[in-house]
């Protein structure tokens, strides 16, 4: 009944009425327009509604949806939960190298813009902000979307955004059903109603609900819904290639033990200084150890760090001498959010040849300058000023010459807000005091090209 509610609506309104309505009424305050509804009755009051503050959402999370103001959202939630325009052209790069790398050279083909004939199919389609990207990587992409709602709004949505190469489907995912999205798929427009031919897809996606029917946040892969295990054989016998979109807080060893040996990678995806995403990828070609790849920032070419699991078992930090080789240390690393999360913390100090504080403690220290540009790009890197020793006499010394600072505990029985009040320091962004083995007090380096050291 929704659905063709809102088919109706698309056929009888007028689009570049309700694209001005959006962008004179985006600052009104929306319970009032919902009661004046009766005011403009050539206007779906509630879509609009929902499409002001769909694209305030939007405005800095994908701004290219939110630069074009005829688009249509008529859920809140799928803007709420939408990739952001960074994590969905890292997995669109994902994507483009799985299919370069083991896929092109055997298949021959050749597509536009030199990637060949790659096929995504993307079953959990949502707003379309993941397919939008595929669509830039690839040369055909199936979005497929069980809520009607979602799927008609996307067919519009990726017409005004100019995605010629997305077929949209409206089927729900459940074992045995496959086969009927994939193959004989009708396009869910006005334009199309013509069956698409069957589709054979290199690369499937998956970005599962995680919460449950109380809206409660789940974690294991079982729970999700789609539940992924119980369709990833029949998934795999379709495609290679099965990129699952999983919760930050996901257990890395649980993801791949739950997937299997056909685990081949886990991407930690993090964007604006937050781990937004992992990304789990299954390769039915594949039988081994399951890589880990830390993202530091999806917008960058900076910052990943690749290692397998067995990698950092066998690794040995380096740890200080003793108390005067850390005081006299000139620099401290704190790793990104999805280098802590991937738990390679023996293996960041042998690789770039750091101390690590502590077994415990995940701050590096170092005294080279030359590494803190190469150590920027997978976390912050800071100037030590001081350093006290951690307790009531250093507290009280470090408080009376930093009266503003940031400060973090680390590995202390007390947290960031206990050792702040402690120290009596305002929030500022030239000093950061760390709190752990000892009281270190840092000022926050910056790149100034080669070979140039900068403090902010």
């Amino acid at each position: 009944m929704l659905y063709f509610r809102l088919l109706h609506i698309f056929a009888s309104m007028d689009t570049e009425r309700f694209k001005n309505f959006i962008l004179e009424h985006e600052n009104d305050d929306m319970s009032r327009l919902l009661l004046s509804k009766g005011k403009w009755e050539d206007i779906d009051m509630d879509l609009a509604v929902n499409t002001i503050i769909s694209r305030k959402k939007l405005k800095g999370k994908v701004p290219e949806w939110y630069a074009e103001p005829g688009l249509i959202f008529p859920a809140r939630l799928s803007a709420e939960q939408c990739s952001s325009q960074a994590t969905a052209e890292y997995k669109a790069g994902l994507a483009r190298r799985l299919y370069r790398e083991t896929l092109q050279g055997s298949t021959g083909n050749t597509g536009k813009a030199g990637i060949g004939g790659l096929r995504i199919a993307d079953l959990t389609g949502g707003l379309g902000v993941d397919s939008l990207a595929f669509s830039k990587a690839a040369e055909h992409v199936l979005y497929n979307e069980m809520n009607p709602l979602l799927a008609d709004a996307a067919a519009h949505n990726f017409r005004l955004l100019g995605a010629d190469n997305i077929t949209v489907s409206c089927k729900a995912l459940e074992p045995g059903s496959l086969g009927e999205i994939l193959n004989g798929s009708y396009a869910v427009s006005r334009e199309k109603k013509e069956p698409c031919t069957d589709f054979c897809p290199d690369i499937i996606y998956l970005d599962p609900a995680r919460r449950d029917d109380a809206g409660r946040k789940v974690f294991l892969l079982e729970d999700c819904r789609p539940d992924v295990l119980r369709l990833e054989d029949e998934l795999l016998a379709a495609s290679r290639f099965l990129i699952v979109k999983l919760s930050p807080m996901a257990d890395l060893t649980m993801v791949s033990s739950r997937l299997g040996s056909v685990c081949r990678e886990i991407h930690i995806v993090s964007s604006g200084g937050e781990c937004k995403e992992l990304l789990a990828v299954a390769d039915r070609e594949y039988r081994g150890e399951c890589s880990i790849v830390s993202v530091n920032d999806a917008g960058t070419e900076e910052g990943c760090f690749r290692f397998m699991m067995p990698e950092e078992k066998a690794a040995e930090a380096i740890f200080p001498a003793g108390e005067d080789e850390a005081a006299n240390a000139a620099y401290l690393f704190e790793p990104g959010k999805s280098l802590l999360k991937s738990g390679a913390y023996n293996l960041i100090s042998a690789v770039f040849g750091i101390m690590k504080l502590s077994r415990n403690t995940h701050l590096y220290l170092f005294n080279d300058p030359a590494m803190v540009q190469t150590l920027e790009g997978f976390g912050k890197t800071f100037r030590v000023l001081d350093v006290f020793p951690m307790n009531g006499q250093g507290i009280r010394l470090a408080a009376s010459r930093y009266h503003e600072a940031e400060v973090t505990a680390r590995n202390i029985r007390m947290t960031s807000d206990q050792l702040r009040k402690k120290l009596g320091a305002k929030p500022s962004d030239r000093y950061h005091i760390f709190g752990a083995e000892y009281l270190i007090v840092t000022e926050r380096c910056s790149r100034s090209g080669p070979g140039g050291i900068n403090t902010i």
